[in-house]
């Protein structure tokens, strides 16, 4: 199925390395403008169109004259400037339909470039274009006005003179409308009470499991560890909100100097392995009750967080790529084999995420409806592994069950960039 880059791109020519993984915690957290999101950019285009676009150059160039490239398309060399005057000079030959423009960062310091339609809505952007480079802008024009506007670091934006075409079709695009920080915060504030709902029923599982232990049944505590790491993973959107105590609950072993032995391996998959592997409820006492008492204290000072805005649109591409890279692949499993079930708990914490955004989502995204479907069919592809209610460790399935987990883990993934790119707030002054 064919793939297209979503507009956000460095003013590198090449993406950068991997970061190292967190030594605790989920794997794949990352910052908002991360690689990973980057690299992970590839939007099927739904019926309707996808989002704009900015491709990555083929390196560093002063700016080239207007004529058809071995692409096939017309190119027109175009300056981004901290002059008004100057931002978008060179586009005097006004043309409708798909071409590229070439822009020339012309100042000493890096610059953020939007294309915009009279509405303001970003048709193309380029973000971090250093000084004395040149990137190209890929875009759709219809009849209507047209603007570069340029924001130089340290220095006030500037909008460059309006550019109309008359002719062509009636609209270009396809365009999306930038989101800004007061948009986010309503729908921010929803979910900081949803997982405020929801907190209680996590301790409540939390401190079952505990008391099975704390009376030497470890049966039921194996019985009562999936539904309590379920119901915690169902917050995946506020994980970043959470900070070491976050870690410190879900946490792993990865980095820690003695594994599975370090006094730094807390949390559920701590409790998890204990109970896998033949350990006593003796030696399990202390994880189960540090696990307890940190969820307890994570929902009392629940009510004095506060999720930044920004991170609402990328928590909910994150979920899904932590389930890609740890839940699938079985890297989160310390025994119980029910890392599916975990994959799929996120699924659902992901449901809850485009739920609160979708008003701000359902004009922004014409794939909306597309990425619906595909996360209903991968919690359906998951249900359909479940065995008399027991779940299958990933390396337990076909290869052709494997496949089709990850195929639609894979397509969501490239459905839910868009989401974090369309409420990365952009800078307006």
């Amino acid at each position: 199925m064919p793939k297209r880059r979503i507009l956000r791109h460095s003013s590198s020519e090449h993406p950068p390395e991997p970061a190292p993984a967190p030594p605790t915690g989920r794997p794949g957290r990352r910052s908002r403008r991360g690689w990973a999101l980057l690299a992970a950019c590839l939007v099927v285009a739904g019926a309707g169109g996808g989002l704009a676009l900015a491709l990555t150059g083929d390196g560093d160039r002063g700016p080239a004259p207007a004529r058809v490239y071995a692409d096939g398309l017309p190119h027109t060399a175009v300056e981004a400037s901290d002059s008004a005057a100057d931002c978008g000079r060179g586009w005097h030959d006004a043309r409708p339909g798909l071409q590229v423009f070439d822009v020339h960062n012309v100042t000493t310091d890096a610059t953020e470039v939007y294309l915009t339609d009279s509405s303001g809505a970003l048709l193309g952007e380029l973000d971090g274009l250093a000084p004395g480079t040149t990137r190209p802008i890929q875009a759709r024009l219809g009849t209507g006005s047209y603007t570069f506007r340029c924001l130089v670091e340290d220095t006030a934006a500037v909008t460059g003179p309006a550019v109309r075409i008359t002719g062509g079709p009636a609209t270009g695009g396809p365009a999306v409308r930038p989101a800004s920080r007061h948009d986010l915060i309503p729908p921010t504030l929803a979910y900081q009470r949803w997982v405020a709902d929801r907190f209680g029923d996590v301790v409540d599982k939390a401190d079952t499991l505990r008391d099975a232990v704390d009376r030497g049944d470890l049966s039921a505590a194996r019985a009562a560890w999936l539904p309590a790491h379920e119901a915690y993973t169902r917050l995946g959107g506020a994980y970043g909100a959470f900070g070491d105590l976050g870690a410190a609950v879900d946490g792993t072993d990865a980095g820690l100097p003695d594994g599975v032995r370090d006094q730094g391996f807390t949390g559920f998959h701590r409790v998890e392995y204990g109970l896998w592997h033949g350990q006593s409820a003796r030696e399990l006492r202390g994880p189960a009750d540090r696990l307890a008492h940190d969820l307890r204290t994570l929902r009392d000072q629940w009510a004095d967080t506060r999720m930044d805005p920004l991170d609402t649109g990328l928590r909910a591409h994150e979920i899904t790529e932590d389930s890609i890279q740890a839940d699938l692949t079985g890297r989160s499993d310390y025994g119980s084999g029910t890392s599916l079930a975990t994959a799929r708990a996120g699924l659902d914490g992901t449901a809850e995420l485009l739920k609160v955004l979708r008003p701000l989502l359902a004009p922004r995204d014409p794939g909306l409806s597309g990425l619906d479907s595909r996360l209903r069919a991968a919690g359906q592809d998951l249900d359909a592994l479940r065995s008399d209610g027991a779940w299958r460790p990933p390396g337990s399935l076909t290869r052709a069950q494997r496949e089709r987990v990850n195929a639609d883990f894979g397509e969501l993934a490239e459905r839910l960039a868009p989401v974090a790119v369309i409420f990365d707030v952009r800078r307006t002054s």
